[in-house]
């Protein structure tokens, strides 16, 4: 799957071999400025300029988790090498790290 953000604040799902549109991840209030792929590709975790992190499971395009706490927009998101922790950065200058 290939995955695009919007400045709605939705992520676009796209199948990657024929272009075709999957699915719409729902939950940003605004736009969604970085997206990344767990290392099992089974999830994807997103931040957003709303100041919210959000942890996607990509078999089933729901929401796992809501992950609130920054005060201002997140500009960065990435997982841990062993995939148990999210890390987020953002304009409130704070590093956070997750852990599931």
């Amino acid at each position: 799957a290939v995955v695009s953000t919007q400045s709605t604040g939705s992520v676009k799902v796209w199948d990657g071999r024929t272009g075709k549109y999957i699915s719409t991840l729902r939950g940003h209030v605004k736009a969604v400025y970085q997206i990344s792929w767990s290392a099992d590709n089974k999830m994807l975790v997103s931040g957003s300029s709303d100041s919210t992190v959000k942890v996607w499971c990509m078999r089933t395009f729901s929401l796992l988790q809501d992950l609130p706490g920054h005060s201002d927009e997140v500009y960065t998101v990435d997982w841990s090498p062993c995939g148990s922790r999210v890390v987020s950065g953002g304009k409130d200058k704070v590093l956070k790290i997750w852990r599931s």
